[in-house]
């Protein structure tokens, strides 16, 4: 090989590597972008393992799950980029659908933040919840602002809201969207939390189910 071609192709290699080196140093954490559906998905674009998790703001398993997977799947797997989720709202009730449209409402960058920080607070907004009783003929707005105000969940997302409350939970068309993600996941779902790896529905409602599924399928 002539000198100045050994160059060039110690030069091409060494981008290469610079190039390799700066995706596996990326934190993956950080790329969030929605679907034409309306789900958000988080991590690597080409990572090999594709999670879509089917979840409930009102779903104590559901809870319990993001708490338990976050430091080995949010902050591991995710986070190197070899695997991404695609969060899918399973709205049960009016709590649900306030709190999905509200986590919504503060933006992609804030998405993740909001969505554990609503998880994070579940027990407190449950228990406040029973006490709340719309008016009658109150329009469906109002009633989901209210219960968002009663819970607590207003409070808890107000600092990362893109727009006021009553906006957001005005928005016609995203309440739409929702509602039919939901219909959608319950056409093929059993209950929540429920999660697909690759496109296929897995058994199981835990992370200590989960975990071997991604590892079997290159999760690192």
């Amino acid at each position: 090989m002539r000198p100045y071609l050994i160059v060039l192709a110690l030069l091409f290699g060494a981008l290469l590597t610079g190039s390799s080196q700066a995706q596996s140093q990326r934190d993956w954490r950080t790329a969030i972008r929605q679907t034409t559906d309306g789900a958000y998905v988080i991590g690597n674009p080409a990572a090999k393992v594709k999670l879509v998790e089917y979840l409930s703001y009102t779903c104590p398993h559901c809870a319990a799950f993001v708490a338990e997977s976050k430091p080995e799947l949010l902050d591991g797997m995710v986070r190197r980029g070899s695997v991404s989720v695609e969060l899918r709202h399973a709205v049960r009730d009016g709590l649900d659908l306030s709190a999905a449209m509200l986590v919504r409402c503060t933006g992609p960058a804030n998405f993740v933040a909001s969505h554990n920080a609503v998880f994070a607070g579940q027990d407190a907004m449950l228990a406040k919840a029973q006490a709340y009783r719309p008016a009658p003929n109150t329009p469906e707005a109002t009633q989901l602002l209210g219960l968002a105000d009663a819970t607590g969940l207003t409070a808890l997302v107000r600092p990362r809201l893109k727009t006021q409350p009553q906006a957001c939970l005005a928005a016609t068309a995203d309440r739409t969207k929702l509602i039919a993600m939901a219909e959608a996941a319950f056409a093929k779902i059993q209950g929540t939390p429920s999660f697909e790896v690759n496109g296929t529905l897995v058994p199981g409602n835990d992370w200590a189910s989960l975990k071997p599924r991604l590892l079997a399928a290159g999760a690192r």
